[in-house]
Order: structure tokens, then sequence, then C-alpha cells
């Protein structure tokens, strides 16, 4: 890892990293890591993504992700975090400084779509580790193609033949 990230450094693909040197560190790294969403609630609005690229896509993601939505809303920041080497990425975006926290809200759908653009562009999903669920159920035949749709609904129903896992939710 040491080398990886010299390289890295040297190549100035990172600005900076830090190796936990013990438990207590990586506790330490973990703290900060759970703690980075409520972190972003001081700075207002903050719309979240949780999708997922080809581990190569990663970098080029995020520089054309985070360069559409500043276009889009002039301000934002991005800021993308939680994984390492797996393609999943949480694209949180905190609104502009002193915007308003409800009108920046309002626009999540559009932000959203924007990303999901840059996503689908990398042959990505717009859902990572925490699946589709109530909020991209919407959403989901936007990104799939009908086969795949109606393969989806046939399992559902071979698996689940009375709808009661999780009704109305996804499929």
């Amino acid at each position: 890892m040491e080398t990886i990230l010299s390289k890295a450094l040297e190549q100035g693909v990172i600005d900076d990293a830090v190796i936990a040197e013990s438990l207590e560190h990586r506790k330490a790294f973990w703290h900060v890591r759970d703690h980075i969403t409520a972190s972003q609630k001081p700075e207002g609005g903050s719309i979240k993504h949780d999708v997922s690229v080809p581990v190569a896509a990663v970098p080029a993601f995020i520089r054309e992700a985070s360069a559409a939505v500043v276009k889009l809303v002039p301000g934002a920041r991005p800021f993308p975090f939680g994984h390492l080497g797996d393609g999943n990425i949480h694209f949180n975006i905190s609104q502009p400084i002193g915007a308003d926290k409800e009108a920046y809200l309002a626009r999540w759908h559009e932000v959203s779509e924007v990303v999901h653009g840059v996503v689908m562009s990398h042959h990505g999903s717009i859902s990572a580790e925490h699946g589709i669920g109530f909020m991209k159920r919407d959403e989901l035949p936007a990104v799939k193609d009908k086969v795949a749709m109606q393969l989806m609904r046939q399992l559902k129903a071979t698996l689940d033949p009375n709808g009661i896992l999780n009704p109305g939710k996804v499929l």
C-alpha cells in the first residue's frame, strides 16, 4: 500500500495519504468515515448518491460528475467518499455556501439526473451498496432495459408469489 500511495503522490493522483499505524488509529479513521454525512449537516443541504462504476473509471467519474454538478449548480461542493478499490462511491454534493437549503434540495432530481448520466456513461449503476430503495425506485426503468426489468419482475414473482416481501418498494 505504501508503494502504491508513494507512486500516486509522485504522479499527482493524490494530494495526501495516511495509513493507520495501530488499531486505535484505525478506529479513529472509521470514526471520521462514519461521521462524514453528519458533518455535512452544518453546511446546509446535501444531495446524496450511492453509485458505482468500474474501478478503472472512478477517477474520471469523479472529475466528470463534479464538473457537471458545478456547471449545473455553480458553487455546489461535490464530496465523493467511502470506498477504496471497489467502484462504489458515495457522491454527496453540499449546497453552495450561503444558498437557500430548501431551494437547493428542491433540485435533487435535477442534480441526480446529471450524476446518473455520468454514471451511465461509464457503464456504472445508480445504486451500489445501499441498493435501489424507495428513492430510486422510479428511476430504475430509465436505466435498465425492458428485458432486465421483466426478468427482475419474474424473479420477484418467483421468490415472493404473495408479494409480502417489501411490498411496493421496488418491483
